[in-house]
C-alpha cells in the first residue's frame, strides 16, 4: 500500500515508519506544522512539533530513504484543538486536547488528505493494534504492552479510520525494545525523551496559560450548601479533585481537609467539599462514538470496562445508550464510584481489549450531591 507516515520527531513515529517500509509499504514521511511560531528547542521531556523536531523527523526519513514533507496544520490545530482546549476550560469544563488532536487532526485533517492524495493509509507511532472480526469489521484494541498502551487517547477513531489506521508498534513488548531497534537503525533520537505535557504549552505552566489566554476574574468560594467561605483570584486556576492552594478562611466544622468539587463559571464560583463528595456513581454524555462496529443492541445495558485518563486503570461498568431530553446519550455506570472525574474528560469504554467506543462527559451524578447551581 501507499501510506503516509506521520513523524514527529520522537523515536516512536521514526521506528513505525521504518518497519512500515520493510513491510513492503511505499512510505512517505509527514511532519504537521502545527504552529506559525514553533519554538527551535525542545525542553526535556516538554512539548513537541518545534524546529527540533521537524529537523529530528526529517533526519529519520532520509536515514529510512523514503520522501519526506512538512505539512502546515497550525491553522486547523488553533481552531480544533487550541480554541477547543480554551474555550471548555472557560466553560468550567477539563478537556483533553490529545483526544482532540487525534479527532480532528491526525485522523481527520491529515488522513483525509492523504486519502485525497491518493495515499491508502495512515501510519502512526501509536501503541495499539486494529484487528478484524470474523465480518471483516476493524476493531481497535490495546498494544501488547499495556504500561505503554495508547489506545485509550484513539477511542474517538470510526470505523472508516480505523480502516486505514496502520500501528506498527502495537505489538511491541515494551518502550525499551523500540529505543534499541532506533539505535541499531542509526537514528539520533533513539534515546530522545517522550514528550509528556500538551504541545501547545511546552513549559508545563497550564494555569499561567490559561490566565494570559482567557483572563482572570476574582470571584467566591462556596461550600455545597453555597456559604461563602473565600475568595479566589480566578477559576481556571483550579480543577475538579484539587486539595492544595484552595486557601479558604473558614475551616470545615469536622477539621477535615476540603477538595474542589466543581467550578461554575457562571458565577465565577469554586465549590469545595469532602473528598466522598468527589466519587462519581453515574457519568453521562451526548458527544459519543463507536471505535468500529457499535453494539448490536445498546439499548440494553451491558458489562464493560471505563476508563478516564490516559494512563489510568480501567474500572468494571455497566454501560447503556440512553435517552435524555430527547437525545442519545451514553450513561456509564461504574461499579465502584470513580474518584475527581471533571465533565469535560473523555471515558473510553472497553470490552476486553477492545475500544468499544468513547464520550465526553457531559454530566456527572455524585454520591453526595452539591446542592448550589450554576
Amino acid at each position: 500500500m501507499k501510506v503516509v507516515a506521520a513523524m514527529s520527531g520522537g523515536v516512536d513515529s521514526a521506528v513505525a515508519a521504518a518497519r512500515a517500509v520493510e513491510a513492503g509499504h511505499d512510505v512517505v514521511g509527514v511532519h504537521l506544522a502545527l504552529s506559525r511560531m514553533p519554538g527551535t528547542v525542545r525542553t526535556g521531556a516538554r512539548g513537541c512539533c518545534t524546529i527540533e523536531d521537524s529537523m529530528d523527523a526529517r533526519r529519520a526519513a532520509d536515514i529510512i530513504g523514503i520522501p519526506f514533507y512538512v505539512w502546515d496544520f497550525s491553522e486547523r490545530f488553533k481552531l480544533d484543538v487550541v480554541d477547543d482546549f480554551k474555550a471548555e476550560y472557560a466553560a468550567g469544563r477539563t478537556p483533553n486536547p490529545c483526544m482532540r488532536c487525534n479527532e480532528r487532526i491526525k485522523f481527520a485533517a491529515l488522513l483525509e488528505k492523504a486519502l485525497d492524495l491518493g495515499f491508502d493509509g495512515l501510519v502512526t507511532g501509536h501503541y495499539a493494534t486494529v484487528t478484524k472480526d470474523a465480518d471483516g469489521n476493524h476493531e481497535l484494541h490495546r498494544a501488547a504492552a499495556w504500561a505503554k498502551d495508547q489506545s485509550y487517547v484513539l477511542g474517538v477513531l470510526t470505523a472508516q479510520q480505523l480502516a486505514h489506521a496502520i500501528f506498527p508498534l502495537g505489538a511491541t513488548p515494551s518502550k525499551a525494545e523500540v529505543r534499541a531497534e532506533a539505535a541499531a537503525r542509526g537514528f539520533s533520537v533513539a534515546s530522545k525523551p517522550d514528550s509528556h505535557d500538551i504541545c501547545f504549552i511546552p513549559d508545563g505552566d497550564t494555569r499561567g496559560w490559561l490566565k494570559d489566554a482567557i483572563g482572570a476574574t476574582p470571584g467566591d468560594i462556596v461550600d455545597s450548601d453555597g456559604t461563602k467561605l473565600g475568595e479566589h483570584e480566578g477559576a481556571l486556576a483550579f480543577t475538579v479533585g484539587q486539595r492544595r492552594g484552595i486557601n479558604v478562611g473558614i475551616p470545615a466544622a469536622d477539621g477535615r481537609r476540603r477538595f474542589v468539587l466543581d467550578i461554575r463559571p457562571v458565577t465565577n464560583t469554586v465549590v469545595v467539599g469532602p473528598k466522598e463528595a468527589l466519587a462519581i456513581t453515574e457519568m453521562g454524555g451526548s458527544k459519543f462514538s463507536w471505535a468500529g462496529q457499535p453494539p448490536a443492541h445498546p439499548e440494553t445495558a451491558f458489562d464493560c470496562e471505563v476508563q478516564i485518563r490516559a494512563h489510568a486503570d480501567p474500572v468494571p461498568a455497566v454501560c447503556v445508550l440512553a435517552v435524555c431530553d430527547g437525545e442519545p446519550e451514553l450513561v456509564i455506570t461504574p461499579t465502584d464510584p470513580i474518584i475527581g472525574l471533571s465533565t469535560g474528560q473523555t471515558a473510553v469504554v472497553y470490552v476486553g481489549t477492545r475500544v468499544l467506543g468513547q464520550m465526553t462527559i457531559d454530566r456527572t451524578v455524585s454520591a453526595v450531591p452539591v446542592a448550589v447551581q450554576a
